[in-house]
């Protein structure tokens, strides 16, 4: 049997946007990694720990569960917990009862966790600023359609 080649609808790869979001996405994911490796951090800590110092933030003293940290994250709850648990070895959280629910925790970044994601945020954020520069004054557009795709309904 003949190899006849790939059956696509595509004349040429890059009129697929599914292959250019994953070749975009694996560059943009290799800045974020050279940017976050002298915090000693990956990009999946960094995203949890961000988002569990915004949370608490503004949270108004109520607790921040693991699951909230996920939904805020939108990362599935079996990794976050694992990840979770790697930045409270490193000393980044901590887990103390839930005040209100026995079977949950809650979560609270310790002052080096907090003090160490509001050093990096200032990395990553240039570090968008620089890879998403090519896009000039269409980077609102095409952060507004990205929303759109995540926001969607998957049936």
């Amino acid at each position: 049997m003949a190899n006849e080649g790939l059956h696509t609808e595509f004349e040429h790869a890059d009129e697929s946007p599914g292959l250019l979001l994953w070749q975009v996405t694996n560059r943009w994911q290799a800045a974020q990694r050279a940017a976050l490796a002298p915090f000693d951090l990956t990009h999946v800590q960094f995203v949890l720990l961000a988002s569990l110092t915004w949370l608490t933030g503004r949270s108004g003293g109520e607790p921040v569960t693991q699951r909230d940290v996920a939904d805020q994250a939108a990362t599935d709850p079996m990794m976050t917990s694992q990840v979770l648990r790697a930045l409270e070895q490193k000393g980044l959280l901590e887990r103390r009862d839930h005040p209100t629910d026995r079977r949950a925790k809650s979560l609270v970044p310790t002052e080096t966790g907090a003090a160490l994601v509001n050093r990096a945020i200032g990395v990553v954020e240039a570090c968008d600023r620089d890879f998403f520069a090519p896009l000039g004054d269409r980077t609102s557009r095409f952060t507004a359609a990205l929303r759109q795709l995540r926001d969607r309904e998957h049936g």
